[in-house]
């Protein structure tokens, strides 16, 4: 996309065109310098497998594979365990941790057999070092929606041993642990005023373990009290900021502060919703389409089957084609503003693909250099965009591992 605009400027104006060649130039070099790590890149139940190859680009809905990591930079992603939010009984616990090693399996498939050549499953910040300096892609795993914890904490043990590094404790919904940022339509707007007793223990929980707090999707209560609870720096893996757009998914300053506070990191998230106003048409539309696939919202898409999600992402083509997505500009808007509230030690990157992000610009992992390019366009140094593509992720990750060796008292 952005070789085309150059090529087309560099014929009209050829000052301009130049000076633009060089941004992009000096861009890629320093692209190709720092270490990129995505925190948010979810997985369907079919990866690792023919209908999902990491080494075979397909339908649209799959945005991130081996070859087009290489073709746009992006180093490490986090692999997302996700579990859309279901019932709470003991029925629906047990389907939600069965979901959950079914994704784990399918991620160590990938990293330890499959492509054990490209990529490698990193446990610590110094793995993801290690693994980059050695020439092949780390993979993280994170965890989105307590939900697959249920009410017994020793799960989060072995999902720890599995490689989980990161759990993000809610998702649409309510659940046992807090209040989510979107209840159900048949939810009231708080169920527990924030963190439960049950979500407080899941936190000094986490910290035991060494695995990072994440309030992307809670409240603005729930993330408060997380931040409040947690002794390590807390996350928001995949989020934007209200102080943009007034989005309930989106972090107010003040949690933002309470972010700095905590010694964590906002990852800016390249999802359309929430880093501008949805044209009202466009949502009704894009309502009508997942109701007709018998969704509930994008979180469902990985229960698609094959010739459903070809359809579904034909029409979303279509919905876009005549409501365009945000930019690239409008996610790096949502970066400054952050850096400029909290400081460049506390921001981040992350693309939400393939569980609905994705925007004009970074549309899939090949494009990923598009939003170096928008950074260095903005002045930013290559020291400074180091931090914001995984350098501050890194740092989070060695304190809240170093703060899990602590002694504790024996609960």
């Amino acid at each position: 996309m952005i070789r085309f605009v150059l090529a087309a400027v560099m014929i009209s104006t050829p000052a301009f065109a130049q000076s633009q060649a060089d941004l992009y130039a000096k861009a890629r070099e320093i692209h190709e310098r720092v270490l990129t790590i995505d925190t948010h890149v979810d997985i369907p139940f079919d990866f690792a497998t023919p209908a999902y190859d990491m080494m075979k680009p397909g339908p649209r809905g799959q945005q991130v594979h081996i070859p087009t990591m290489i073709e746009g930079g992006l180093d490490a992603p986090f692999l997302i365990v996700y579990m859309g939010q279901g019932e709470r009984t003991v029925a629906g616990y047990a389907k939600a941790a069965a979901d959950a090693f079914t994704k784990f399996s399918a991620i160590h498939r990938a990293a330890d057999e499959l492509y054990k050549d490209k990529i490698e499953l990193a446990y610590t910040a110094a793995d993801v070092r290690r693994i980059y300096g050695a020439g092949k892609k780390p993979i993280i795993i994170g965890m989105e929606n307590g939900y697959a914890v249920g009410k017994d904490l020793r799960l989060l043990d072995i999902y720890h041993g599995l490689g989980a590094r990161y759990l993000g404790l809610l998702h649409n919904g309510h659940n046992d642990l807090g209040d989510s940022a979107q209840p159900n339509a048949n939810e009231p707007a708080a169920e527990h005023n924030g963190l439960s007793p049950l979500g407080k223990q899941v936190v000094e929980k986490l910290n035991e373990l060494g695995i990072m707090a994440d309030i992307s999707h809670a409240s603005m209560k729930t993330a408060l009290d997380i931040l409040a609870v947690s002794k390590a720096p807390v996350i928001a893996s995949h989020s934007a900021v209200k102080g943009v757009y007034d989005h309930p998914r989106n972090v107010s300053d003040e949690v933002l502060d309470a972010i700095k506070r905590s010694g964590g990191v906002v990852q800016i998230v390249a999802f359309d919703p929430y880093l501008r106003a949805t044209p009202p048409e466009k949502t009704k539309a894009v309502q009508a389409l997942q109701k007709t696939m018998g969704m509930r919202g994008n979180g469902d898409i990985d229960k698609l089957q094959p010739g459903q999600l070809q359809a579904y992402e034909a029409e979303m083509a279509n919905i876009e084609n005549q409501w365009p997505k945000a930019d690239v500009t409008n996610l790096v808007d949502h970066m400054d503003y952050a850096i400029k509230r909290i400081g460049i030690d506390h921001v981040g990157i992350s693309s939400d693909f393939n569980g609905g992000g994705g925007i004009r610009g970074w549309g899939n992992a090949a494009e990923t250099l598009n939003v170096t390019l928008e950074l260095v366009r903005r002045g930013y140094t290559e020291d400074q965009i180091a931090k914001l593509w995984g350098g501050n992720l890194l740092r989070v990750m060695e304190q809240v591992e170093a703060n899990a060796k602590r002694p504790r008292k024996r609960r």
